[in-house]
């Protein structure tokens, strides 16, 4: 399906043996487990011969190797294979597993594309196991990708991992399959193996889900008295499972804190929650064919904020009809359509009406990798009015494309010296007039990667290397110099040219003015 980034399936099989009776004579004496020990000849007891010669004259033990079994062996899981993300499968190797999962979850929320895909590599590489309890870094994974919004790569590693390898597993499962309208399957581990159940709640709504009706509301009592459920779950569950009685009542509150089952329970009760003030995952909710187009638009722009929405589809939401409105993201779906309309036309003055308004209203919201994505590569081989030049640097420099942008428009490029530069890969000769550009010259220069960081990688740590070279990168970004030259430095260091230059450019694009 166009609407779904990867398809995932998770097939829950139950097998029930079926015992046959055979009738007939039942012998004397028991049968053998084994059928061929019955044929074997009766023999006496075999007898040792006192004065037998010694086999050995001695025996030493060999060294022993020790491993400590507190849980089940740790899986390499990930999507993307070492010869498509160029990592190496020892990635985490020898890192602290504990130490990886805490940075992952005291890590910023990065805002440049550049380390946003990087970032998604690093989590979607085919790798071997992180040290320690490998398990809690995995799940860490999983909890970076939803906390992003990509619930379909994320799911994709639950399956690896196994959904019914422990509870804190099968509750990623099931909420993000809720997220995601793929429920059925969480539902069904839920009903299968009801001890993996996160709370009775989920037990309750997974039974009424699957028809169990009955079930549900003898749980749902004993949930109550016990005290299992919380008042927000108590409230949706009595009209989840007996909408009559409420009829006519007064919507309910709205849940306080957010929860995936709350958000389901609510909307199957026609009374939806809307996702924009809910953590970003929610917004996958709202790209559902149900939703109306005005709140498909909403969730697609802040998942593709997040890089987590792939550019395509997002054109795919814009282009799904005329915009009846003006203002806001109809301004934003119009512009769009008209420059992609003037596109394809290759008309030189449709494409001059259009092309500035697009890629000021999409950079304004924060769209401006997505805009690139999808059209660097068409205007780069359209021939440009003059007065176009300076947005196609951009629109080009933005992108993956970002070498072929100088060669192409070079009246621009020479408007742009140090970006320029950057994009060739060489800044010594080249002016930085601003406390940014100083910045990120230095971070181009010799000698300027974090020190630390670097010790970190040679000892075999590069992908924990590499995770505080992101974080350094977003604060750098967020206006610390110093860190924004150690980390560009950093990158360089390791290897990754491509993306200290990709995130130069879209800092100073970005930010023209520092």
């Amino acid at each position: 399906m166009q609407t779904k980034l990867f398809c995932h399936a998770v097939l829950i099989a139950v097998s029930c043996a079926s015992t046959t009776l055979a009738k007939g004579t039942i012998s004397e004496r028991p049968l053998s487990a084994i059928d061929w020990l019955d044929s074997l000849p009766q023999s006496a007891p075999i007898q040792l011969v006192p004065d037998e010669p010694k086999v050995s004259n001695g025996a030493t033990l060999s060294g022993v190797t020790v491993t400590t079994l507190d849980g089940p062996t740790a899986k390499i899981i990930g999507l993307v294979p070492s010869t498509l993300s160029g990592l190496p499968v020892n990635l985490w190797a020898k890192s602290d597993a504990e130490t990886l999962a805490q940075t992952l979850l005291d890590m910023p929320a990065l805002t440049l594309p550049a380390a946003q895909a990087t970032l998604f590599t690093l989590l979607l590489a085919v790798t071997d196991p992180a040290g320690g309890k490998a398990e809690q870094f995995n799940l860490a994974r999983v909890d970076a990708l939803i906390k992003a919004g990509a619930l379909d790569p994320a799911l994709a590693l639950i399956e690896q991992i196994g959904p019914s390898r422990s509870q804190a597993v099968a509750q990623r499962f099931i909420d993000a399959s809720l997220l995601n309208e793929t429920e059925t399957a969480g539902c069904a581990l839920i009903n299968t193996s009801p001890f993996l159940a996160p709370d009775f709640a989920y037990r309750i709504f997974c039974a009424a889900r699957s028809g169990n009706w009955n079930t549900a509301a003898l749980l749902f009592g004993a949930a109550r008295t016990l005290g299992t459920v919380t008042p927000d779950q108590a409230a949706v569950l009595e009209r989840f499972l007996d909408p009559d009685l409420f009829e006519g009542d007064a919507p309910l509150p709205r849940p306080t804190t957010p929860s995936p089952l709350l958000f389901r329970m609510h909307e199957a009760l026609g009374q939806p929650i809307s996702t924009r003030s809910w953590p970003l995952a929610y917004a996958n909710a709202d790209l559902r064919d149900i939703a109306g187009w005005k709140t498909q638009i909403e969730g697609a722009e802040r998942l593709a904020q997040s890089g987590a929405l792939p550019a395509n589809r997002l054109l795919g939401i814009y282009s799904q009809r005329s915009p009846a409105a003006s203002g806001g993201i109809w301004d934003h779906v119009a512009a769009v359509q008209r420059f992609e309309t003037a596109l394809n036309t290759r008309s030189a003055a449709a494409i001059a009406k259009t092309m500035p308004t697009a890629w000021s209203l999409l950079q304004s919201a924060n769209l401006s990798a997505p805009f690139a994505t999808l059209f660097a590569e068409r205007v780069l081989k359209t021939e440009l009015p003059p007065q176009l030049h300076d947005d196609a640097l951009d629109i080009i420099q933005y992108s993956s494309l970002y070498e072929s942008a100088a060669p192409t428009f070079p009246d621009a490029a020479d408007r742009h010296p140090f970006r320029t530069a950057i994009a060739l890969g060489d800044i010594r000769e080249t002016n930085a007039d601003s406390p940014l550009k100083i910045a990120i010259k230095i971070g181009f220069s010799p000698n300027s990667a974090d020190p630390s960081l670097l010790q970190q990688a040679k000892s075999g740590e590069l992908g924990h290397a590499l995770l505080n070279t992101l974080i350094m990168l977003q604060y750098g970004s967020d206006g610390d110099m110093g860190q924004l030259s150690a980390a560009l430095g950093t990158l360089r260091a390791l290897g990754l040219e491509d993306m200290a230059r990709r995130a130069a450019l879209q800092i100073l694009i970005e930010t023209p003015a520092r």
